[in-house]
């Protein structure tokens, strides 16, 4: 699974804020915004921090990207065990 953070980064710009901006209006860690760059998952609390200070949905700064290498084998496996 793989998430995606460019419309975050976006609308950091259209607030005309930087990744530095953001933290210091939230109070998440440095950490945390490398973990974002890299498409790794943060916390469900990360994330309405963000939603909070940009006045916006979590539709609005994330993305679920399918992970290609497994072709959708995890669904699979998981209604299999149901």
């Amino acid at each position: 699974m793989a998430l995606s953070y460019k419309k975050l980064w976006h609308q950091l710009i259209d607030h005309n804020m930087s990744r530095s901006d953001l933290r210091g209006v939230t109070g998440i860690s440095p950490a945390t915004i490398a973990k974002m760059s890299k498409g790794e998952p943060v916390g469900t609390p990360t994330l309405e921090k963000i939603c909070q200070a940009l006045s916006c949905n979590i539709g609005d700064i994330i993305d679920y990207v399918p992970d290609v290498e497994h072709g959708g084998a995890i669904v699979k496996t998981m209604v299999a065990h149901k």
